[in-house]
């Protein structure tokens, strides 16, 4: 089932709410913005990386605080235990029974702050609920609720001390993006005051709405030309010369899935070749891994999806609804 045109636009306009309101707070980064509620709407996860003091913990509380949902923040340290993000089962001397206290990943929306700084071992309890949304403790799994999104930080200069995610950790989030340095215009006005904190934002949407909003992203048409121009963007990470492993089904799928919500995002009830491009970096960039020869002349997975993005050419038109 096709989503209609009324639907697209009610689509539309939630989505520039949102993005109006988490803007207050982020100044100058619509872009960015857009990405990452893309990804959200994507029922997707995000990496942001990017050097401190650029608004990658702002942008993560203020999306927590324009939904009216639950949301929490995990500080990421070398000595931060697996249990002290799912929880743990704590034996009650009175009832004679062991009681599950919850950890703060039951939540909608959770920032990882800094996820490179914790050990591999408590970085990997993560995985399991950001790919199937539940925590399995002694046993027993326990569903963290809908929706759920994680919203993951850290600082690519500053490698002392740090722990690179894994692979199989990676290919989990949707999308990696970063918000760099405002312009200058943004600039003057965050000095000034202009930005909104973000414990002051008010909720825009409900956590239904969210869900609602995601499923009518999964109704958007997308052509079997657009299908195939996305199989073979990510069959060309493949095969390209500096890549030692590219692009995974996982990470076809993903493409697929935003390509759609950023179409319903503009108001259309299709998906364009457009719509591929505007994401492929942002996507597939952190799911390549490169040649250590590659890495050391200063190519980047970013330089090698634009370069694919050049040479595989797009479909021409687009097949009638």
């Amino acid at each position: 089932m096709t989503i209609s045109q009324e639907h697209a636009a009610r689509f539309a306009q939630t989505f520039s709410a949102l993005a109006d309101n988490v803007e207050q707070a982020v100044l100058g980064k619509r872009h960015v913005i857009e990405l990452v509620l893309i990804s959200v709407l994507s029922e997707g996860h995000v990496l942001l990386e990017d050097v401190p003091g650029t608004g990658k913990t702002s942008l993560a509380r203020a999306l927590g605080q324009s939904v009216h949902g639950t949301n929490t923040r995990i500080q990421f340290t070398p000595d931060l235990l697996p249990g002290d993000i799912t929880g743990i089962t704590v034996y009650d001397q009175k009832t004679g029974a062991f009681d599950f206290h919850a950890g703060p990943v039951f939540a909608n929306i959770v920032l990882a702050d800094e996820i490179n700084r914790a050990s591999p071992k408590t970085q990997s309890a993560l995985l399991e609920v950001m790919e199937e949304g539940k925590v399995t403790i002694d046993g027993i799994s326990r569903p963290v609720g809908v929706p759920f999104l994680v919203i993951a930080t850290q600082n690519p200069v500053e490698q002392a001390g740090t722990y690179r995610l894994p692979e199989a950790q990676l290919d989990r989030f949707l999308l990696k993006t970063s918000l760099g340095y405002p312009d200058h215009a943004s600039t003057l006005r965050i000095l000034d005051g202009a930005a909104v904190a973000t414990a002051d934002l008010e909720p825009v949407i409900a956590p239904q709405t969210l869900i609602d909003l995601a499923d009518l992203a999964r109704e958007v048409y997308i052509d079997a030309l657009v299908l195939d121009y996305i199989a073979r963007v990510v069959d060309a990470t493949r095969s390209a010369e500096q890549v030692r492993l590219g692009v995974s089904i996982r990470g076809a799928l993903a493409l697929t899935r935003a390509t759609r919500t950023r179409a319903a995002s503009q108001g259309r009830t299709y998906a364009t070749p457009d719509d591929v491009k505007a994401l492929a970096v942002p996507v597939l960039s952190h799911r390549l891994i490169l040649h250590p020869e590659a890495e050391f002349d200063g190519v980047t997975a970013e330089a090698i999806i634009g370069q694919v993005l050049l040479d595989v050419p797009p479909p021409s038109q687009r097949e009638a609804v």
